[in-house]
């Protein structure tokens, strides 16, 4: 939303209370995809929406999206008709937008694409193809785009309270979490884009609202690449509590999830519980030859999703991914629920529709607009002038000084945390190889932040405490 207000040439300040993605933005499954469940749920439109953004995303960032084939086993004769169809519609819905059309796979050619899966009852397949992509990267390059186009962005200062005046709010109290100081914002719209964290802000305004928001948490296995060799995606669309499950190739290592739990409490570093995590390992077994083991897990992540509530709905796996866009008596516009593949749009919409209701109307310029370019030919600029830096820290993992000194200097990494788990993703790649990379990441932050010693020691144990639920049954 900050990038498609500023890019329309309106002043623009987005408050972050704590870094860029902390929390879903940096959890999700990694795939810019229509959505084949959702066919099933008869929401076509969504769907269309999604395939449509998919487009968009792969022409505006190609840095950091690939196309990635993305293979249905199917186990059962009456699978390949039925998959066949949905994934024709699918084709069809993208349109003009779609990617290689979907087509059967024998079972040997299964078998080759992906050699880990089951074969006891293969009679064939479907391959089709989608979107990948890194989400926190995502998040940061659209941050620095908007930031380039005359966006203020802050993060680590959390929104205390909304500023009212004659029934109206016109602007938020904020304060830095670094300093303490507190500020006042004062602007004709505030928009609250929290996500998950949407009720939280709307209850500032009205306390007595309805709550918008029904959380569900998804967690997700990471495997090391000899569980699920190639690039090639897998999907099961059956489990036991209606959602799919995909095997995704990612950065050197396999994801294997997704869980659909209901959940009370919103935190920002959710955990997988131990019947996720049972729940994953044993489609595993089920759908692997050579299935993981509780020690084969080099890292677990959880992350909430933002679903709309709705009065009717049996259970969170029933429920899309619709946003909403709600304008309260008082002027606060707070837009939730949707999907990462449909950011895009929904800013476009909520843009429009809300903030424009109250400021000039201007084009949005964000279907065609590139995101921040590839910043590697800089960090290699970077490295050669700091050969010291160029290094790894740590053999198992392939960060080095100079990553860390570009993220302090170019997106506003402030922390132990924000580095490992957001930038360079090690919490994520192998959350005990982490633990290890703590304490040079923190000489570095020290020297470029001007931390003492006592600060740099605090940020290393917060951020073995960050770490800890990324690391499998509570180590």
């Amino acid at each position: 939303a900050a990038l498609d207000a500023a890019s329309r040439g309106h002043e623009t300040v987005l408050i972050e209370s704590h870094d860029f993605a902390q929390a879903t933005s940096s959890r999700s499954t990694k795939l810019i995809h229509g959505g084949g469940r959702y066919l099933k749920q008869g929401n076509l439109s969504l769907v269309f929406e999604a395939l449509r953004e998919r487009a968009l995303l792969l022409r505006n960032a190609p840095h950091l999206t690939r196309i990635i084939d993305l293979v249905i086993p199917c186990y059962h004769w009456s699978d390949l008709p039925f998959y066949g169809a949905g994934l024709q519609l699918y084709d069809a819905l993208a349109g003009n937008a779609g990617l290689a059309r979907s087509r059967w796979l024998s079972a040997e050619a299964v078998r080759e694409r992906l050699p880990n899966a089951a074969t006891a009852g293969l009679k064939s397949g479907i391959v089709y193809q989608d979107g990948q992509f890194d989400d926190s990267a995502l998040a940061l390059a659209i941050a620095r785009t908007a930031a380039r186009h005359g966006a203020t962005l802050l993060n680590y200062l959390p929104c205390l309270r909304l500023i009212k005046r004659s029934g109206r709010v016109l602007g938020v109290i904020a304060r830095d979490e670094e300093s303490g100081e507190e500020f006042e914002l004062h602007a004709r719209v505030v928009l609250n884009a929290t996500g998950v964290f949407a009720d939280t802000i709307r209850h500032q305004d009205e306390p007595g609202s309805a709550a918008m928001v029904r959380p569900s948490q998804g967690a997700h296995l990471v495997l090391r690449p000899d569980f699920f060799p190639g690039e090639t995606a897998m999907l099961l669309p059956k489990t036991s509590d209606g959602r799919v499950i995909f095997a995704v190739p990612w950065h050197g290592r396999v994801l294997w999830g997704t869980t659909d739990t209901p959940v009370r409490e919103i935190s920002r570093e959710p955990r997988a519980l131990p019947e996720e995590i049972d729940f994953l390992l044993s489609h595993a077994a089920r759908y692997l030859n050579n299935p993981p083991s509780r020690k084969d897990i080099v890292s677990v992540f959880a992350g909430l999703r933002p679903l709309v509530s709705r009065k009717s709905a049996a259970g969170t796996a029933s429920l899309a991914r619709d946003h909403v866009i709600e304008v309260s008596a008082s002027g606060l516009i707070t837009i939730t629920g949707g999907k990462w593949t449909t950011w895009r749009h929904m800013a476009e919409e909520v843009i429009s529709q809300g903030v424009e209701a109250i400021l000039p109307r201007r084009a949005c310029l964000t279907k065609s607009l590139p995101l921040d370019d590839d910043f590697g030919g800089a960090i290699e600029a970077l490295s050669a002038s700091e050969p010291g830096l160029a290094a790894p820290l740590h053999p198992g993992l392939p960060d080095r000084g100079v990553d860390v000194v570009w993220h302090v200097r170019e997106t506003m990494a402030r922390s132990v945390e924000d580095v490992l788990i957001r930038r360079t993703r090690a919490a994520i790649l192998d959350a005990r190889a982490s633990l290890e990379l703590a304490g040079p990441v923190s000489r570095i932050l020290a020297w470029e932040l001007g931390w003492d010693e006592s600060r740099r020691e605090a940020e290393e144990r917060r951020y073995a405490a960050s770490a800890a639920s990324y690391l499998p049954f509570g180590e």
